[in-house]
């Protein structure tokens, strides 16, 4: 018993971060920003702890070998920001970089107030339903203000309303809160033409027997934002049941989802979708082919 007490406040520790403040971690995002544009690691490894992970597309590898050497014009960031957990997220768009992009970043901080954990997820050409083109232009319609702080919701209700979409992806009884209106924006392909005024999120339907497992959760109350970071099963059609690198973002207002952005990762051209994507020639930055494209 004393040994799964332990194991109980282990499990408990590790998962649990230092409050730190917004201040500091608007900081840290700004500062993977400007690294990102400039094409060096050197202030984000400044901020890194001595035994960083780092991974790409679930890949681990070092800074010094990731897209951050790569310079990169970035036309739109939004960056969240978990003072609980002391976490950010980030996404990028570089639709008129030589080499587009739509980038999401996930960092964890230690107690010392030090990066122990950034995931990236890299898309490009050939990745799910990828188009950051269209992906600028739709989120260019959207409003991601601050929320009001009379109207703001609780933590716990933020999370609720993107987990809720992941239960429904099992349990069709499952009542997700969509609001009115309603977009899901999958790497350049919006929902919003199937209702450009009301709930187009629940038009372009939902999966009904999937179980989505290993959710990582960043929330931000001010800005009515969870990013949720997870493993797609059966995304690339290549790969089986095997879960891809996925992250959701969900905008919450007054309890219901607004927005919902998507990055996703697959490993082959098209993912695996009868060759629709480009040339197989083509190779991933490190270690993947590029894939692409439909709705999820």
């Amino acid at each position: 018993m004393a040994l799964s007490i332990f194991l109980g406040w282990l499990v408990f520790s590790v998962s649990t971060s230092a409050e730190c403040t917004r201040e500091f971690l608007v900081g840290a995002t700004d500062k993977y920003v400007a690294a990102q544009v400039a094409g060096s690691p050197t202030d984000v490894a400044a901020l890194a702890a001595p035994g960083i992970i780092y991974t790409e597309n679930e890949v681990p590898m070092g800074l010094a070998r990731s897209v951050l050497t790569e310079p990169v014009h970035i036309d739109h960031n939004r960056s969240i920001h978990d003072t609980v957990n002391c976490a950010t997220f980030t996404e990028i768009i570089a639709a008129t970089n030589p080499h587009q992009y739509v980038i999401g970043t996930r960092m964890i901080f230690n107690d010392d107030n030090k990066i122990s954990l950034m995931e990236s997820i890299i898309t490009d050409r050939g990745d799910w339903a990828f188009n950051a083109t269209g992906y600028l232009y739709w989120n260019s319609l959207e409003n991601w203000d601050p929320i009001p702080e009379e109207k703001r919701d609780s933590r716990e209700v933020i999370q609720a309303a993107g987990n809720a979409y992941f239960e429904r992806f099992k349990n069709e009884s499952v009542v997700v809160p969509f609001g009115v209106p309603c977009s899901r924006l999958e790497g350049g392909a919006s929902t919003a033409p199937l209702n450009m005024t009301g709930d187009s999120c629940t038009l372009a339907g939902l999966p009904s027997s999937l179980v989505v497992t290993n959710r990582r959760f960043v929330v931000d109350e001010l800005m009515g934002v969870v990013d949720i970071y997870l493993g797609f099963p059966g995304l690339d059609r290549s790969q089986g049941q095997k879960p891809m690198p996925d992250s959701h973002m969900f905008r919450i207002e007054s309890g219901k989802i607004r927005y919902i952005h998507t990055v996703s990762s697959c490993v082959e051209a098209g993912c695996g979708m009868n060759g629709t994507g480009p040339p197989p020639s083509r190779i991933r930055r490190g270690t993947f082919k590029i894939p692409k494209p439909i709705v999820h």
